[in-house]
């Protein structure tokens, strides 16, 4: 099967999206698919070009089997409205034209939570007369008004109405989440074409890893118990809460908490713990990906924190399956949903409350002075990560490119026969 595949992210940027497409196109490729990948030059979360690239019109390279074409698009830091958008309707321009340019293919996707992208996919789908999947991230608009980032409009009205149009357009909508599926059959959306296909990790790349002492002494952690929080630094994370809790244990020199990312909040986040004295919080810049299990390893705690609105119990943070995939106890600051029911499913961590800095500082000593229960979670963390993981997710989601890709040709055959 040939499969076209729009995402603006992708390695080496190493945000969810960029990841969740590249693996699952590795095992698509592995078993003997043809996947073309249609995305920007690398310059995620900075807005700055990575070394090696430029931001040109149209550009080509082989990705482990993967074919990947890259176009120019506007660029932008990670943070603020009226720039990212400029650099996801560019993206949407300069893919719609590279999308109609290329092979044609047998099945076109498109990722969110990059709405915009989704456009071109579609559009190009349109022109190409082939089957559309839309894959489901994030329901946006919805999320950048429950963030408090816009507020209601008419602009973000007819966003909304473009949206469900592209839901009811496509041959089929990947889910990655039940909560998604669930708001959109409330919204009208036909329920037999929406397919949860949950997020995953990598199990050869995330597993149980001694602590590297050459960066626990790097970063000042050497003989302390390690919360950390890894991942984007925004909004939606509302990291000032774990400031709260840091500042409650300030004086016990055995806990550490640290912050390895960067987003919009990192600066501010930086500029208060500096304001509070708080000499118990590291910060560590954005990481590559390659060091990213050397990172999680410092870590004796996984801290996974979403802000405290109702629109986040539909969402499961990627980060906490690989987490579990490390065997590393979870502490879940987020609204009770889809992800804390895993969580208490599995039984990988505890549920601190948002509300709460004291929560927090319980379980970190919880977890700190009971290393049986530390213990416990790690095993049933890595007994449960297999069921998640990025192989079983690549079947599932092939299984919807190939339905749909399957459904064309059999509408094609019934096409010649009638016209026989």
């Amino acid at each position: 099967m040939q499969i076209l595949f729009f995402t603006e992210n992708f390695p080496p940027e190493t945000n969810a999206a960029a990841t969740r497409v590249y693996e699952r196109a590795l095992y698509w490729v592995k078993w003997g698919h043809k996947v073309t990948v249609i995305t920007s030059t690398p310059n995620f979360p900075h807005g700055k070009v990575f070394e090696g690239y430029r931001n040109r019109w149209y550009q080509v390279e082989e990705v482990n089997g993967i074919r990947v074409v890259r176009v120019k698009t506007f660029i932008s830091a990670n943070e603020g409205v009226i720039l990212r958008t400029l650099d996801f309707l560019s993206f949407m321009c300069s893919g719609f034209f590279a999308g109609l340019t290329q092979e044609k293919p047998d099945v076109i996707a498109a990722t969110s939570p990059q709405f915009f992208t989704a456009v071109a996919g579609w559009a190009v789908s349109r022109c190409r007369r082939v089957p559309f999947v839309f894959e489901l991230g994030d329901l946006w608009p919805a999320f950048i008004v429950a963030l408090g980032a816009m507020k209601p409009n008419l602009g973000l009205s007819l966003i909304e109405k473009l949206e469900l149009y592209l839901y009811r357009q496509s041959a089929a909508v990947a889910s990655l989440t039940e909560a998604f599926k669930e708001n959109l059959v409330s919204r009208g959306i036909e329920e037999s074409k929406i397919h949860v296909v949950i997020n995953g990790v990598e199990m050869s790349t995330f597993h149980p890893t001694l602590p590297d002492h050459d960066l626990k002494r790097e970063f000042g952690l050497e003989n302390c118990f390690v919360a950390g929080y890894i991942g984007t630094h925004g909004v939606a994370q509302d990291l000032t809460r774990v400031l709260d809790s840091a500042e409650l244990i300030r004086d016990d020199p055995s806990v550490r908490f640290l912050f390895v990312g960067a987003g919009a909040e990192r600066s501010m986040l930086i500029a208060e713990a500096k304001r509070r004295r708080l000499d118990n919080v590291i910060f560590v810049g954005h990481q590559p990906r390659e060091r990213m299990v050397r990172v999680w390893s410092l870590c004796d705690a996984a801290l996974i924190y979403l802000k405290n609105i109702p629109a986040f119990e539909t969402v499961i943070p990627s980060k906490m399956f690989e987490a579990m995939a490390m065997g590393i106890p979870i502490l879940f600051g987020a609204p009770r949903g889809e992800a804390v029911r895993i969580l208490e499913k599995e039984n990988v961590g505890l549920w601190v409350s948002l509300e709460d800095p004291e929560h927090l500082v319980e379980a970190v000593l919880k977890l700190k002075q009971n290393p049986d229960l530390r213990e416990q979670f790690a095993r049933n963390a890595l007994t449960a990560a297999p069921r998640y993981s990025r192989e079983t997710q690549a079947h599932a989601m092939l299984r919807v490119l190939d339905a749909v890709a399957l459904k064309r040709v059999l509408a094609s055959d019934q096409v010649v026969s009638a016209n026989q």
